[in-house]
Parts: C-alpha cells; structure tokens; sequence
C-alpha cells in the first residue's frame, strides 16, 4: 500500500487533547488517533464516513 496522507481535525489544538486523524483514499477512509501514530487503525467507506458526519453534525 501507499503511503497514506494523515490529516488532522480541524477542531484539534496543539494542547494534546482527544483528536483523530484521518487518511481518505478512492475505496477507504482510514482513522487513527493521533497520539499513538503507530497504533491501531479504523477503515470504514467513504459512504460509512459520510453518514458518520451527517449523524454527529
């Protein structure tokens, strides 16, 4: 796989709070949080992703 392009919430600060980055691709959208870099990983479809943001909105 590609290296993927990490992205990070624009709702996060540089305080070290509970933030979330994401990775979207063609077929996935990759994420993680951005505390434990090399931790595990969530993939979910972009049409999951955008319900996601349609929900929490």
């Amino acid at each position: 796989m590609n290296e993927l392009t990490w992205v990070k919430s624009s709702y996060s600060t540089n305080e070290g709070g509970e933030c979330l980055e994401i990775a979207p691709t063609p077929h996935a959208i990759h994420i993680r949080d951005s505390k434990h870099l090399t931790g595990p990983t969530l993939e979910v479809t972009p049409t999951t992703w955008t319900e996601f943001l349609r929900t929490v909105r």
